[in-house]
């Protein structure tokens, strides 16, 4: 009887907190981290080791972390935040010649956030008010998070409207709120791992949506799983829907 390999991961990203959690989500699934990299190491060298790539580093790599997968046909996961829009939108061509899982974020329980916001936000009109509060860890550098960034995606694509729709927080006299417009709210402190609520205000009545993590675990194995799935698959760009059949 033959035995099945074990899935063989480059990490990058391998000393960060999301690195490390990876790590240990590896080693209960069986899995083996081939290499375990950071931005300044030997990238080319430790993406060849691996069946996939997952990479947790910072958004100023993605685009090398990109090119060394394509030159070596690698199948990619990527959970970096913190990209630019103009930046990300330019890498998404290049990402979709491999097998490649882009998100934010790869909570089950997240995604299926995102599943109902679309959902909520199609369903109600825009005499709900659209507003997204996020809070994270003091330690945490890009805001808003990546998760708030695709629930705002969400919420503009089935309302068709763009980003200069967003509010990032009010101050001083903004004057009454417009029905087009949608807030954002970025909290810190502590070390909260990622809170994320969706709310709908209408005149009357209040739809919120939240999710609350308490354990950076969650993502690991999300992005564990997303790996186990994408070396599957056929070049393309593709997120935790695809990967959890939300679609």
């Amino acid at each position: 009887m033959s035995t099945k390999s074990p899935l063989r991961i480059a990490l990058i990203g391998a000393h960060g907190r999301m690195g490390q959690a990876i790590i240990a989500a590896a080693k209960e699934a069986g899995a083996e981290i081939a290499a375990s990299l950071d931005v300044g190491d030997n990238l080319a060298a430790g993406i060849k080791a691996g069946d996939v790539v997952i990479d947790f580093s910072a958004h100023t790599a993605t685009a090398e972390v990109i090119r060394l997968a394509v030159a070596a046909r690698k199948p990619l996961v990527i959970g970096t935040t913190g990209h630019p829009a103009g930046e990300k939108k330019r890498l998404l061509t290049p990402a979709a010649r491999i097998p490649c899982v882009w998100s934010g974020n790869y909570s089950v329980g997240v995604n299926l956030l995102f599943a109902l916001t679309r959902r909520a936000a199609a369903v109600l009109g825009s005499d709900y008010d659209a507003e997204v509060m996020e809070m994270h860890h003091r330690f945490k550098k890009d805001a808003p998070s990546g998760t708030a960034a695709r629930l705002l995606e969400i919420i503009l694509q089935e309302r068709k409207l763009t980003a200069a729709a967003l509010r990032h927080g009010r101050s001083g006299i903004t004057g009454e709120r417009t029905a087009t417009e949608v807030g954002i709210h970025a909290l810190r402190g502590g070390d909260v791992v990622g809170d994320h609520t969706v709310m709908f205000a209408a005149l009357g009545e209040r739809l919120e949506l939240t999710h609350k993590a308490s354990d950076r675990a969650i993502f690991a194995r999300g992005a564990l799983r997303a790996a186990q799935w994408v070396v599957a698959k056929k070049p393309g760009l593709y997120d935790m829907q695809d990967v959890l059949g939300l679609k």
